[in-house]
């Protein structure tokens, strides 16, 4: 599931590619933004090593039970659904990173009329997911320090809104919370 979202961004960043828009804008405000790619890769690797049966950190299930990993499939599934409804909602307006983009103004439809985040729901939810598929401690661990960095970004870009459509943003604020 992790591999088909890695597929759903590279593609939307393809696809405005090809309309003459730069979606890569990551690192390019905020040094310290790659700091999160090791970790990602990580990530993956725990995730394909738990899938496969691949060499990895001693597997410590903290917990084994059908029901819970079916549970985690099916925050997959919502994650998937949410995450391509986001990007479809964004229209034009995808970036990876921070980017003055007020050509077609601030995103308050679609997925954006539930949730002001709804790509970092949606990474949130896959997080919790495959540790429900793949109970390990690492993996516990990867959800709160991924829900953090989470927080952090979404500051940052909450910052950097409220700055770019001024009282637009803030009305928004007030419609729609920052998660759920």
């Amino acid at each position: 599931m992790i591999v088909l979202l890695i597929c759903m961004v590279i593609f939307r960043v393809l696809s405005l590619k090809q309309q003459g828009i730069e979606a890569i804008e990551f690192g390019k405000k905020d040094p310290k933004d790659y700091f999160i790619p090791p970790f990602a890769v990580f990530y993956l690797y725990l995730i394909l090593a738990n899938a496969f049966d691949l060499p990895t950190i001693i597997h410590q299930n903290l917990f084994e039970n059908q029901t819970m990993a079916w549970i985690g499939v099916l925050f997959c599934l919502m994650s998937l659904s949410l995450f391509l409804w986001a990007l479809i909602s964004f229209k034009k307006s995808f970036r990876v990173g921070l980017a003055e983009n007020s050509s077609q103004g601030l995103i308050t439809q679609g997925a954006f009329a539930v949730s002001r985040n709804p790509i970092y729901v949606s990474f949130a939810a896959m997080l919790i997911g495959q540790f429900l598929i793949f109970p390990s401690w690492i993996l516990l661990i990867y959800i709160f320090a991924g829900i953090l960095t989470f927080h952090r970004q979404v500051l940052k870009e909450e910052n950097f809104l409220a700055i770019q459509y001024g009282d637009e943003f803030e009305q928004y604020c007030g419609k729609v919370n920052r998660y759920l």
